[in-house]
């Protein structure tokens, strides 16, 4: 609805965390998993690609909702809030130079590839998951594939926070596939299981986001127990 900034978020609290599954598998239809903040773009836009990003903000207020456990970082860039997340924290990110320099900062960081080959790859080892200024990047077949490689490291009943710029973010974005508001990221979660929980614009109302870069939808969801 135009003008609506929040959903409402159910009266009742999330209940104490299930035992995290240790035995389990994540499906792996290819042995990798999909890159982080990177998408197929149309010929003639790869070079608009190259071109810096805008800085991200740092999504602290966001982290709060999900609680003070071990975050997955998806798109992790330079580790700015991957920095703000608990001890245990992990980032993920296409980028190897962004990956060196997280690590640099102290953070534990990998490429998509070495985090399915290293120690912290196991399913239900996360408490949540944050996904930042990446899904309007890919397309339908990617942000699934996404979901679907690394939901399953989240622990069942473990928080997701999915976050994609308003309209002033998304044209300074490198080359975005397309624009991905609230009713596309209820779809995306929907589809992938998650039970939504809420839905609102940050940190200003909606129509904020026609001027303010760093306006940004956010979902807020959880992982079936």
């Amino acid at each position: 609805m135009p003008g609506r900034t929040d959903s409402p978020a159910p009266a009742s609290r999330p209940e104490a965390p299930a035992p995290r599954p240790r035995d389990a598998r994540p499906a792996r239809s290819t042995g990798t998993a999909p890159h982080a903040s990177t998408a197929l773009l149309p010929d003639g836009e790869r070079a608009d690609a190259e071109r810096p990003a805008p800085s991200r903000p740092r999504h602290r207020r966001q982290l709060r909702r999900i609680g003070p456990g071990r975050v997955l970082e998806i798109g992790c860039g330079d580790g700015d809030t991957l920095a703000d997340c608990a001890p245990g924290s992990v980032g993920i990110d296409h980028d190897p130079v962004s990956v060196e320099r997280c690590r640099e900062r102290g953070l534990t960081a990998y490429t998509a590839d070495d985090f399915l080959a290293g120690p912290d790859a196991r399913p239900g080892g996360f408490d949540a998951l944050l996904c930042a200024h990446v899904l309007e990047h890919l397309d339908d077949e990617q942000v699934e594939g996404l979901l679907r490689a690394y939901l399953p490291y989240v622990r069942p009943g473990g928080g997701v926070v999915l976050i994609t710029p308003q309209e002033a973010g998304h044209r300074a974005e490198a080359a975005p596939v397309r624009f991905t508001d609230f009713p596309l990221l209820r779809a995306f979660a929907e589809s992938a299981g998650l039970a939504v929980r809420r839905t609102y614009s940050a940190p200003l109302p909606r129509a904020a986001g026609k001027l303010l870069r760093r306006n940004v939808f956010v979902l807020v969801a959880q992982v079936p127990r």
